[in-house]
């Protein structure tokens, strides 16, 4: 799969480090020309320097060719910008843009952006259930929020670790999908025990999230 990446910081390097290890070609699209000097050295990618709000940016970039295209930029109108050239002139398939400002989330689908990213309504939503987010590693929605993703490393402290996955009661609508081991992975089943410095791939619906972390994380707070 190829995907293009517009914007810079913690998102994009994360980003860009995953979807290499799976395999995909990722080309970076940033405007700060020591920024991508940088990119280029730390990252297996493809990197061009200019603005992705520019069809001759994007069309360098490989857009033509490109199955997804992200927007990540700190710019909502850049953001917009970038998805409708990718769709309408590239005929990119999928294209993702994130908002910082919430309010521009129906304005997005209004004009044709299907899948919105708002940063500050993930947030917002940890706020309110009072999650505790310490032994989080990584945490990301999917489907726009409806259902969550959490990468939860296992303490010595918490309950749950030399128990069978079975024996450790989670909410109904939550599930360890996998579990990082070393440097190999397990698919979970009711006889697999937990153990300290494994990491939980955990799926769950928003809503028992708060409640899932605290049975793994053995808190009340």
């Amino acid at each position: 799969m190829n995907i293009i990446i517009i914007g810079g910081g913690k998102q994009v390097y994360f980003l860009t480090k995953s979807f290499i290890s799976k395999g995909y070609s990722v080309t970076i699209i940033n405007k700060d020309e020591e920024y991508c000097k940088k990119l280029a050295r730390t990252h297996r990618a493809s990197v061009v320097y200019g603005d992705g709000t520019k069809p001759y940016i994007l069309e360098d970039a490989g857009a033509a060719y490109a199955e997804m295209v992200i927007a990540l930029t700190n710019d909502d109108p850049d953001n917009l910008v970038i998805c409708q050239i990718a769709e309408k002139m590239f005929k990119v398939r999928k294209t993702f843009a994130m908002v910082n400002d919430p309010k521009n989330i129906d304005i997005f689908k209004s004009l044709g952006v299907s899948n919105v990213i708002s940063s500050a309504d993930i947030i917002s939503s940890f706020i309110e259930q009072k999650i505790s987010i310490d032994d989080i590693m990584n945490l990301f929605p999917i489907e726009e929020g409806k259902v969550a993703a959490m990468e939860v490393e296992m303490n010595v402290t918490f309950p749950i670790i030399g128990k069978m996955l079975k024996e450790v009661s989670l909410p109904k609508d939550c599930i360890v999908g996998c579990i990082i081991r070393g440097d190999g992975a397990v698919i979970p089943r009711g006889d697999t025990v937990v153990a300290e410095n494994d990491k939980l791939i955990i799926l769950c619906l928003p809503a028992v999230q708060s409640e899932a972390l605290k049975i793994i994380r053995g808190r009340t707070d």
